[in-house]
């Protein structure tokens, strides 16, 4: 089934969500529920959720191109790429112009190693590299090939750009948004952020938890 993920959610919190419904709608103790391709809280959109026997498909959706679109705000990073930390630098706007932000959308796409960001679930040591962040560790994460296959500039209202982005498994639009803020000597961050399609599944086909559980609910 495809779930749009609300805002400030973690994909494992709509998993419970569902989990406990079915549970409670179909009189199980126990019932398996799981998801392809984690979202993080501060992002909305499609999730392809899988339940019962169906979890044994989900490896078939893992490695799906993903669409996003969203928004950048120029002129200040903050550590985690994105709004889950406070603003650490900003930039002055002045020198740039509209040719220069959609040269830098056409540059960036194509195959390159792509540096996560500190603050993302990338295993270091054993733990997961948010768990460093967040108590201040320097930590060493390793490069990963990445493919931008398409990166659309829709609006431009500085400081805000906003995006559509094509991409293959494994790509952090944070990484991107702070490489879009590098490359035009600047500095950027994500400031909003909603899947749109995982390979041939759309964001339009999608129902809400509400929606979903409320169907569960008349039955």
């Amino acid at each position: 089934m495809l779930i749009d993920k609300p805002l400030n959610w973690t994909s494992f919190d709509a998993v419970n969500k569902i989990r406990y419904a079915v549970k409670r709608h179909l009189g199980l103790k126990k019932v398996k529920v799981g998801h392809a391709g984690t979202l993080d809280p501060l992002a909305t959109g499609l999730l392809i959720i899988a339940i019962g026997k169906a979890t044994k498909t989900i490896d078939n959706y893992l490695g799906q191109d993903k669409e996003y679109t969203g928004t950048f705000t120029l002129g200040a990073t903050t550590p985690s790429y994105d709004l889950e930390t406070e603003i650490d630098q900003t930039f002055d706007l002045a020198s740039i112009t509209e040719k220069d932000i959609r040269k830098a959308a056409a540059n960036m796409v194509g195959e390159q190693l792509q540096l996560p960001p500190m603050f993302s679930a990338k295993k270091v040591d054993g733990k997961k590299a948010y768990t460093h962040a967040r108590k201040g560790e320097t930590i060493e994460l390793k490069r990963n090939l990445v493919n931008i296959k398409a990166f659309e500039i829709t609006k431009i209202n500085l400081p805000e750009v906003h995006f559509r982005i094509l991409c293959s498994k494994g790509t952090y639009i944070r990484s991107i948004a702070n490489d879009f803020g590098e490359y035009l000597n600047n500095g950027a961050h994500l400031s909003a952020l909603r899947r749109t399609k995982i390979g041939d599944f759309k964001i339009e086909d999608a129902t809400t938890i509400e929606e979903f559980t409320s169907t569960l609910s008349d039955d």
